[in-house]
């Protein structure tokens, strides 16, 4: 079994230790590629317009210059001759939860959507809160939860999805599946100079803290394991009405 992870806060982050850690439970074949630097809501961000450069930092792991989604690309086509060939692509552990519209914004979530593309099923894991120190029980519970969904992969991994995980602070923890919450970052600006031809401004980091029952932020507040089933090209079909009324517009 190979494992691929990645993520978005960089090669030295510690969530992606503890991710390569828990992934070396499963297999003695887990490789690293993540960004030489954190990104922050890098989103699906491909890089055409310049070159790219992978740094060697271990016998299995690369940093890449480019953005979290670059990574996975250079892992899919360059490592081992011509491509990694991994069986699972995990990403994370993102020092954040990812919730709700970070579907969109989120560079560890474009991690697994990349792989989907690729036909590879993947797993994204994030927590918002974090012990002061990680424990070897952390890693155990860890590998324990990704062991349980590799062996149920029949179950889940349908063409175009990935899980999304958000873990609590205290492993381990009940698992809820839950609904997606809304609760949009970058929702607020904050001016901090300018005139009335050229305002300057800045995006306001967080996120309101909305949550419904059964949501996502609901379910965390619990401290469960909080588990969705993300598609990656979903698409909500049009009434074949509305297509007919269009068309006779045209005709």
């Amino acid at each position: 079994m190979r494992i691929l992870c990645c993520n978005d806060d960089g090669i030295d982050a510690r969530g992606l230790r503890l991710l390569v850690e828990a992934a070396r439970t499963l297999s003695d074949d887990v490789w690293a590629v993540a960004p030489d630097r954190k990104w922050t809501a890098a989103s699906h961000h491909v890089t055409f317009d310049r070159d790219l450069v992978l740094t060697r930092r271990g016998e299995r792991a690369f940093a890449c210059s480019g953005t979290p989604v670059d990574g996975v690309i250079a892992a899919m086509t360059l490592l081992d001759g011509d491509g990694l060939k991994p069986d699972l692509v995990l990403a994370g552990i993102n020092d954040k939860r990812n919730v709700g519209e970070d579907i969109a914004y989120s560079g560890t979530l474009a991690i697994s959507r990349e792989a989907t593309f690729w036909g590879v099923p993947a797993i994204s894991l994030s927590r918002d809160a974090w012990p002061p120190q990680d424990t070897p029980a952390d890693a155990v519970a860890i590998a324990t939860l990704l062991l349980a969904m590799w062996d149920s992969l029949a179950q889940w991994s349908v063409p175009g999805t990935w899980l999304a995980v958000n873990l609590p602070q205290t492993l381990p923890a009940p698992i809820r599946q839950a609904s997606p919450a809304h609760d949009k970052i970058a929702s607020a600006t904050d001016v901090v100079g300018g005139d009335a031809d050229r305002i300057v401004y800045r995006t306001r980091r967080g996120r309101p803290g909305r949550a419904t029952p059964g949501d996502e932020n609901a379910l965390l507040q619990t401290g469960a394991i909080v588990v969705v089933r993300c598609a990656a090209l979903a698409s909500q079909p049009l009434a074949s009405s509305t297509i007919a009324d269009w068309e006779s517009r045209l005709t």
